[in-house]
């Protein structure tokens, strides 16, 4: 059994996760491109764009939640995370639930002021003036003794769950899918977006997931504007490596580089199933 590999440090803000909402509500879907690169009969290109579900089929979704999690928690079992809670010493906190949400970065004040208007009285909702308080810290003033309790609590309420499954939706999934859709990538190309968006964020510094886009581009154009789908997603792929590498914390890059890295060498564009990967030396498996 080896121990969760939690991710330490996400660098959104609250004004910076409503600009990325703003941004993922305004966007317009494009279909995802053919395999960039190869120059098939045209009824070939329809059937595989036909096959292009996206990241927000049920199916594909189910597969994004199972890869994170095998980087979040070396396990593939997302579900089991929604009771998840506790301080990782990245000076954001606690941090906690299927995504991470954490004390500090206000993404977990904004999850159970949700939750609070769905369920008043809940056993987290005496905790919002202490989240208030610590939102940009790593202080536990008000939310200790009893938080984890609390939180550990409330993941048994289905109410608390939906929640937290609209949270991630609302200010990280649904944005990355958006924007991928935008830039015209595949399935896989969402997923690195959205991954990214987990993990850096979308501030307004060198590592968020803006600027690791924006490094991207200077390197390669998406197929939206007319580029190779494989070229430019080694070049957002590289700018991801070279984010990463910019913090103790995110110096193994194996979430990249055995896994994300290893689907677009096989051309799989549309993170198709069979799905064999490895993740801090873990080797997992999606028949």
């Amino acid at each position: 059994m080896h121990a969760p590999h939690k991710r330490t440090a996400r660098r959104s803000t609250r004004s910076t996760r409503v600009a990325l909402v703003a941004l993922g509500l305004a966007l317009t879907a494009i279909p995802a491109t053919a395999f960039a690169g190869t120059t098939p009969a045209p009824a070939a290109v329809h059937q595989q764009v036909a096959a292009a579900t996206g990241l927000d089929d049920p199916a594909k979704k189910e597969i994004a939640m199972q890869l994170v999690s095998s980087a979040e928690n070396s396990s593939l079992n997302w579900k089991a995370q929604y009771k998840y809670i506790e301080d990782i010493g990245d000076g954001r906190g606690y941090t906690a639930g299927i995504i991470g949400f954490c004390s500090g970065t206000g993404d977990m004040l904004d999850l159970v002021e949700l939750y609070t208007s769905r369920e008043p009285g809940n056993a987290l909702a005496k905790y919002l003036p202490a989240l208030r308080d610590v939102d940009g810290t790593d202080s536990h003033d008000g939310l200790d003794p009893g938080f984890t309790a609390a939180w550990e609590k409330a993941a048994a309420d289905p109410a608390f769950k939906q929640a937290q499954n609209d949270e991630r939706d609302r200010v990280y999934f649904d944005p990355a899918v958006s924007r991928g859709k935008s830039d015209g990538l595949g399935t896989l190309g969402q997923f690195a977006y959205y991954d990214a968006i987990v993990m850096h964020g979308n501030g307004g510094d060198s590592t968020s997931f803006g600027s690791i886009r924006k490094r991207a581009l200077a390197k390669a154009k998406p197929p939206a504007q007319g580029g190779n789908e494989v070229t430019y997603l080694n070049a957002f792929l590289d700018a991801r490596v070279w984010a990463m590498q910019q913090e103790e914390a995110h110096s193994d890059t194996s979430r990249v580089d055995t896994a994300q890295r290893v689907f677009l060498r096989n051309g799989n564009l549309n993170l198709d199933p069979p799905l064999d990967w490895k993740v801090y030396g873990d080797s997992f498996h999606i028949g």
